[in-house]
């Protein structure tokens, strides 16, 4: 490999047209051979083990095997940049760059969160956003979806309990969950055989593991599932590489959605917000995930004109989301909704006043965007686009009062505050802290239960993206050896040797590549490790988890 790398890079060093500056042009290089440029075929075929490589011989006939080629030069290790030069060094490279068929797990999304920068106040500003995503091929997936250990519980409670001098919206010590096993208004320890948790759920923790650390408990319960992804548009926080940001994003929604199926309850619904970059390609995913037989809507959600500052783009005006409407089996929940007829209508045909109203399409031009709060109610600082009345519209259509509703992209948490109101029981799913603070705000009047997915190797990527300094990530580097899971892969002597190399690297690629040394199947405490020392999960943590995991 190293002796084709070397004489490839000679060989075209010797055309001028792929040289600036005593430097070999990638791009060019894969350009020319896009185009099938006939003067770099003559070059690569002057060559014998270029010829060998990258031409196939058909009868009488010599191809230029151009995919071949051009995946080739596309692999870091040809031309590779300091980082890139580095890994190799180590010994940890990656083999291949592109992605193998479905079974990849992609585990997190970069975190929308940002670092200000120097003189930064305002988000709106130019922000530097801290990137973590990462690939796992099935090899390196043993523990990483298996149930984790929850922490850090909390009652919120509007009342507070009975015995303790509470003030409405704050949090109380937790004292058990509320089953459907015990006497009305009684919480308890143990669990009847129809022991089904009734308290509101707010986790906070990546929504892959805590949707698969669920699933004991809730498959084939939840009766509405509303979630509102990341619509990979580029601008929004989850900008991947531009040549695997399609890929990257369906593999990462593919994930979600196979659990999310096996939490639906056989009468149960799944409604995806999205707009027009990804939708095409996600209706294709949710046909594969819950069959195409399966699909019922696809709800187009009028939003006017909401961003008339565009209107100078040369193009149409966007002004719609589209909302995919998917069933569990054919048996669905369906409550048909009406908007009343107007006094006009009424006057003219006083005859359909024995009639509900017009009975709603599957466009919905009634309901503007939220508006962001935080102007005259500081309690709520947060923009959406998401308004209350939407996910009045989607709750009432697709569940009944009691019905569990999840949201695994819980964002400002609109979904839970509108099934609450609307008398139905809610699990949401966030990770990041600010939206956990504005939910905190939100709910004041909400009861619910708090958990946390207890972390390990969470601990270290949070402290990896808030460092400032080299020196900084010198020293947790010391720590990681001591107390992380590293990779397998992962040679700390040789890391070691080659430490002035490291500490040339930018601090952007140090944070990226201690990411890359922590062994992701270790990020969260396994529940089946629970009483390993080594973890210190308290009493209290061991009784709340036996208690929701029912052993």
């Amino acid at each position: 490999m190293e002796n084709l790398l070397d004489n490839l890079k000679n060989l075209l060093q010797k055309d001028e047209r792929l040289v600036s500056e005593g430097e070999l042009l990638k791009n060019k290089v894969i350009e020319l051979a896009i185009k099938l440029d006939k003067d770099l075929i003559k070059l690569l075929l002057a060559d014998k083990q270029m010829k060998e490589v990258f031409f196939i011989e058909v009868g009488k006939a010599t191809i230029f095997d151009k995919d071949k080629f051009i995946r080739f030069v596309s692999n870091k290790q040809f031309l590779p940049d300091s980082y890139t030069a580095f890994k190799n060094k180590i010994g940890l490279t990656e083999e291949e760059e592109f992605i193998k068929e479905k079974k990849e797990v992609v585990l997190s999304w970069p975190y929308k969160d940002c670092v200000l920068e120097g003189g930064m106040t305002k988000e709106n500003q130019k922000r530097d956003e801290i990137f973590w995503n990462e690939i796992l091929a099935p090899d390196e997936i043993s523990r990483l979806l298996d149930p984790k250990v929850f922490t850090n519980a909390k009652r919120i409670d509007k009342k507070g309990p009975a015995s303790a001098k509470a003030t409405a919206g704050k949090e109380h010590k937790f004292d058990g969950f509320r089953t459907d096993a015990c006497p009305v208004g009684s919480r308890s320890d143990s669990f009847g055989e129809n022991g089904n948790i009734k308290d509101n759920l707010i986790i906070k923790g990546n929504n892959l593991l805590a949707l698969h650390s669920i699933k004991k408990r809730f498959a084939g319960k939840v009766k509405l599932i509303y979630i509102d992804p990341p619509y990979n548009t580029g601008n929004d926080s989850f900008g991947y590489n531009d040549r695997f940001n399609h890929s990257s994003w369906l593999t990462f929604i593919k994930n979600r959605l196979d659990v999310a199926k096996e939490l639906l309850s056989k009468d149960g619904s799944i409604y995806v917000q999205i707009d027009h970059n990804e939708v095409h390609y996600l209706k294709v995913l949710l046909d594969e995930i819950f069959d195409r037989q399966n699909f019922q809507r696809e709800i187009i959600w009028d939003l006017g004109n909401p961003s008339g500052y565009k209107s100078l783009a040369k193009n149409w005006i966007r002004g719609h989301d589209t909302i995919l409407f998917y069933s569990k089996g054919d048996n669905f929940i369906f409550n048909k909704l009406y908007i009343p007829y107007s006094e006009k209508d009424l006057e003219k045909y006083p005859e359909k006043k024995e009639r509900k109203g017009l009975a709603l399409t599957d466009v919905w031009k009634d309901i503007p965007p939220a508006q962001k709060w935080g102007r005259e109610k500081r309690e709520h600082l947060y923009d959406t686009q998401k308004p209350e009345k939407l996910l009045e519209r989607i709750i009432k259509s697709s569940s009944n009062e009691g019905d569990i509703v999840l949201d695994f992209f819980a964002g400002s948490g609109t979904t839970a505050y509108v099934a609450a109101n609307l008398k139905r029981q809610f699990i949401l799913i966030e990770q990041l802290e600010d939206t956990q603070k504005i939910i905190k705000n939100r709910f004041k009047n909400v009861n619910y239960i708090y958990l946390e997915l207890a972390k390990w190797n969470e601990n270290f990527v949070e402290k990896i993206q808030k460092a400032k300094t080299k020196a900084g990530l010198k020293k947790l580097w010391e720590t990681m050896k001591k107390k992380a899971f590293l990779s397998y892969k992962v040679d700390i002597k040789a890391v070691d040797e080659n430490a002035r190399d490291f500490e040339d690297l930018s601090i952007e690629n140090q944070k990226r590549f201690l990411l890359e040394c922590l062994d992701k199947n270790h990020l969260y405490v396994n529940y089946s490790e629970i009483d390993d020392e080594e973890y210190g999960v308290s009493k209290e943590d061991k009784k709340l988890n036996k208690e929701f995991y029912k052993n």
